[in-house]
């Protein structure tokens, strides 16, 4: 679902849970807000300066936001991925949070509608998480219908037993049908979704390699992507 489609449906940002959210209970489950997208050629000495600089430190400042981790693709996947852990879904249409989208800092507009190429951002709910590490690469699948948890849940058990994994989670997309359309989306022109993402992180290159081999040959529909760690900021480092 684009933009457009939701500009009609803009009539309570502040709502949560059930209301805003969709059919998934949010109360209890963590949140994940997931993009993927690729810089402006040219531009990525910016690019740096900003999310360094700037962005990540800002967007931690929220409240309910827990965690941020930044990734660029390698082996054939272009672009970058960044994901921001909450407390719940519902921080992502939270007051704050909406008026951080709606009033964009002068670099953020900047980036926003001459960097950024190919956005796509969703919030999902984090549904399970194996594992207990943080690796240095992550195999992505991403998903454009939803998928089956029991099946996915398999997959990230399975993927977690083994110890050349650091861990893996599994995201669902929230009901995109009440979000607000925030100024930062109006600058971008509009954003892509997923309807789900497992993720699969790594300490070593080639074991994410395997992982994204394998995860071809399980999700055969799915748009799989191998990332390297770049960094990450929680609460904690502000």
């Amino acid at each position: 679902m684009r933009w457009t489609d939701r500009l009609e449906r803009r009539s309570n940002p502040e709502r949560t849970d059930h209301d805003t959210l969709g059919n998934r209970a949010m109360t209890t489950q963590p949140g994940i807000l997931a993009i993927f997208h690729q810089c402006r050629p040219g531009r990525e000495a910016e690019f740096e300066a900003w999310y360094q600089g700037e962005h990540l430190i800002e967007r931690l400042s929220v409240p309910g936001f827990l965690f941020g981790r930044r990734y660029k693709g390698m082996a054939g996947t272009a672009g970058y991925f960044c994901f921001y852990l909450v407390e719940t879904p519902a921080v992502l249409t939270s007051k704050p949070y909406l008026e951080r989208l709606d009033n964009p800092t002068p670099m953020t507009r900047k980036m926003m509608a001459e960097v950024f190429v190919g956005m796509n951002r969703t919030v999902c709910a984090r549904l399970s998480r194996g594992g207990r590490f943080r690796g240095a690469f992550a195999a992505i699948a991403r998903f454009n219908q939803r998928q089956d948890d029991a099946a996915l849940s398999d997959a990230l058990e399975k993927f977690t037993g083994d110890l050349a994994v650091a861990g893996g989670e599994i995201w669902v997309a929230v009901d995109a049908a009440g979000m607000p359309v925030s100024q930062e989306e109006r600058l971008r022109g509009g954003d892509n979704k997923i309807a789900g993402a497992l993720m699969i992180e790594t300490l070593y290159e080639h074991d994410a390699e395997a992982v994204v081999a394998q995860l071809k040959k399980q999700f055969p529909q799915a748009d799989i992507g191998l990332f390297q760690s770049l960094c990450e900021i929680g609460r904690g480092d502000l």
